[in-house]
């Protein structure tokens, strides 16, 4: 009789485990350590951490100073001791002073020459100071007349003199300074400080020229005037008269 085609075969057994065997273990898988190099970098790196972490606790103590920017600009001063090349001994009387400015417009061109190939033009503003004195080494002998009986004095001075300007390079800028293509091709060889010292010097020529029509001159005979009065007179003198001579 043939079989249907519904009905299902039986289930096949295990085969059963021969008498006396052993019975077999479960595989076990090799354990997996770290080798020495991941172990050394586990290390530095939990070394590292405890020093940042102490550096943080000793910086929120004030122990350490503040390294929030640890690439911060630092200066440092090779300069040398200062040299004192000389001294000498001064017997004037500074009696008034006075500040100046002065705009220097210089430009240096050649000719025959396009100014935007060669061409040289600096803007500068300078500021410099004027003293004028009075200058008692140059006192002749009879300079000096005192009567003690009458209790008189008279002095007779040579006039005020004016120093040369001195410039004040903190107050001293350059505004503008425009220059050819050669000029300025030829400036990133050679830097000519010849030409800035003559900007400075044509500044100074300039203040001391412009001090001699101030007046400076007359307010330190005035000043020095009224000086070697009240001097005197708290010495004890009632009379007390001061001439100046001519340059």
């Amino acid at each position: 009789m043939a079989n249907s085609p519904d009905v299902e075969e039986p289930t096949t057994e295990y085969p059963a485990v021969p008498d006396g065997a052993e019975p077999v273990a479960p595989a076990v898988l090799p354990e997996h350590r770290p080798s020495f190099f991941a172990r050394l970098l586990i290390f530095i790196g939990v070394v590292f951490a405890l020093i940042v972490a102490s550096c943080f606790g000793l910086r929120a103590m004030h122990v350490l100073p503040s390294f929030d920017n640890p690439f911060s600009d630092q200066t440092v001063d090779r300069s040398q001791p200062v040299l004192l090349q000389s001294m000498r001994d001064l017997h004037r009387y500074v009696a008034a002073d006075g500040t100046f400015q002065v705009i220097v417009d210089l430009q240096q061109n050649k000719e025959n020459i396009p100014d935007f190939l060669v061409n040289r033009r600096i803007l500068f503003v300078g500021s410099g100071t004027v003293e004028a004195y009075v200058d008692f080494s140059a006192l002749a002998g009879d300079a000096l007349k005192v009567d003690n009986e009458k209790k008189t004095i008279e002095l007779t001075l040579p006039p005020p003199q004016q120093s040369t300007a001195a410039l004040d390079m903190a107050k001293s800028y350059v505004v503008e300074e425009n220059r050819g293509l050669l000029t300025s091709i030829g400036d990133a060889f050679h830097a000519d400080t010849d030409k800035q010292q003559r900007v400075y010097q044509m500044a100074q020529e300039k203040i001391t020229e412009a001090a001699r029509s101030s007046g400076l001159d007359q307010r330190a005979q005035q000043n020095t005037q009224l000086m070697l009065e009240s001097l005197f007179v708290r010495l004890g003198y009632t009379s007390v008269k001061v001439n100046f001579t001519h340059p």
